[in-house]
């Protein structure tokens, strides 16, 4: 992997928003807040409840699907550091594909879906918010919760993305800090004779260990989605052609490291019957050592840590529709922003209408199963997008990925595909049908 650039020869993109860095966001962005921006982003909540999930599917082992979703997701990543780091505009994957298929519709779609499972994970978190972590907190209806919840998250973001990321600077620490005290305390459960190694290296007794890990590798992958937002704020990031990739890796492989750390402290403190009938698996690790460590606490670690995944969701879900409004392929009015604060606020109240009514139409079970499937195609898209685009040469210096990982990342996104279940396909495709029939009706009015 390296960094490439180009003298300017005919025939060279002008890249205006990436070599002039213009553009009607403020550059606000630093290095170490877009670390932390994806970090937090790809930690989020579904840790909380990850572990459970993947012990039912790969036994005791639980760190080898991690390892193998981490590899995935580096894949995928290394399309999105060259691209993101040659068009630097907010739109993210939808404006790569325009750029590569001179397709709007192909590019309505890539930008539709990586919008639908946004703005349908941050219907899914805010019902999370309001569940079972809440209740030991406060006894309140969960509906009423959930919506004033995405207010709130709206009207944080409208504040501005530096305003956005300093609270995620703060709930990335916590929630971090929540998962080192999983370890800790599990490393401090093991010195004391307690626990079991063994069940490590133990998978399902029922299947191979191949077909163990890769079933599993779903669940996890869906664990280190994430880092694909991190496209949609391009147009903010100070330097961003050198600052991007180190930030993305870093964050997927510290993300990785404490993964891994957390699904062996599971393993070893609780049988793998036991993490996959919990409910919160973290939780129940934590009573299980025996350190006196009150639930209410790790409840509200548990909170921060949904609040924050719900955030950047809907940063990223406001950005990209306001960078598919700028290329034309929604609706003008998603591009106005505040004149003060250069916030895409009719994107944000948008967004977050969309997601409130998902919220309330919608289970977390249901919200949840749409979002890998979503995402893989966005994927598929934008790894292909790299391999179309080495014939646009730009003006400035950016990262690039050798040739073949975009198309073993291809092939891995068809693998994990074909664990989807035919429930899974039905429901993104009908999301997709909404999103094709808007497509149309907004063509129509603009012609």
């Amino acid at each position: 992997m390296e960094s490439s650039s180009a003298a300017t020869t005919p025939g060279t993109s002008e890249s205006t928003a990436a070599s002039a860095g213009k553009g009607k966001l403020a550059r606000v962005i630093t290095g170490p807040l877009l670390f932390l921006f994806i970090l937090g982003d790809v930690l989020g909540a579904g840790v909380y409840a990850l572990v459970g999930k993947i012990a039912s599917s790969a036994g005791g082992a639980t760190w080898a699907p991690l390892l193998l979703a981490l590899f995935f997701a580096l894949l995928t990543a290394s399309s999105y550091a060259e691209l993101v780091t040659k068009y630097p505009q907010a739109g993210g994957s939808a404006v790569f594909a325009e750029r590569a298929y001179r397709s709007r519709l192909v590019a309505f779609l890539v930008g539709f879906a990586m919008l639908a499972a946004g703005v349908t994970s941050a219907a899914g978190l805010a019902l999370a918010f309001a569940g079972d972590y809440l209740r030991p907190l406060f006894e309140v209806p969960a509906m009423p919760v959930a919506l004033l919840f995405l207010l709130a998250i709206a009207l944080l973001n409208s504040r501005g993305v530096r305003e956005s990321l300093n609270a995620n600077l703060v709930m990335t620490v916590v929630e971090v800090s929540g998962l080192l005290l999983v370890i800790g305390l599990a490393a401090a459960f093991l010195a004391n004779g307690q626990g079991s190694t063994e069940r490590l290296l133990e998978f399902r007794p029922d299947v191979s260990a191949g077909t163990a890990v890769l079933g599993a590798a779903l669940i996890a992958f869906y664990s280190f989605v994430g880092f694909e937002t991190s496209a949609n704020i391009a147009e903010e990031v100070r330097d961003v052609h050198r600052v991007y990739p180190l930030a993305l890796f870093g964050a997927l492989l510290l993300a990785g490291v404490i993964y891994v750390g957390v699904a062996v402290a599971a393993s070893v403190v609780l049988e793998p019957a036991a993490l996959a009938a919990s409910t919160a698996p973290l939780l129940d690790v934590v009573r299980a050592t025996g350190y006196g460590v009150p639930p209410q606490l790790f409840g509200f670690v548990a909170l921060i840590a949904v609040a924050n995944g719900a955030l950047l969701t809907m940063v990223m879900a406001s950005r990209l529709a306001y960078g598919m409004a700028e290329e034309g392929l929604l609706p003008k009015v998603l591009s106005r922003v505040l004149p003060k604060r250069q916030t895409p606020w009719v994107a944000i109240i948008a967004t977050t209408l969309a997601a409130m009514l998902l919220a309330v139409t919608g289970s977390l079970a249901v919200l949840a199963e749409t979002v890998v499937l979503l995402l893989l195609f966005v994927f598929i898209s934008t790894n292909l997008a790299v391999l179309v685009l080495r014939r646009d040469i730009v003006r400035h210096q950016h990262f690039r990925t050798p040739s073949v990982l975009p198309i073993i990342a291809i092939a891995s996104c068809l693998v994990l595909m074909t664990q989807q279940s035919a429930e899974n396909w039905l429901r993104a495709g009908l999301l997709l049908g909404a999103g094709l029939v808007l497509y149309f009706l907004s063509g129509a009015k603009h012609r």
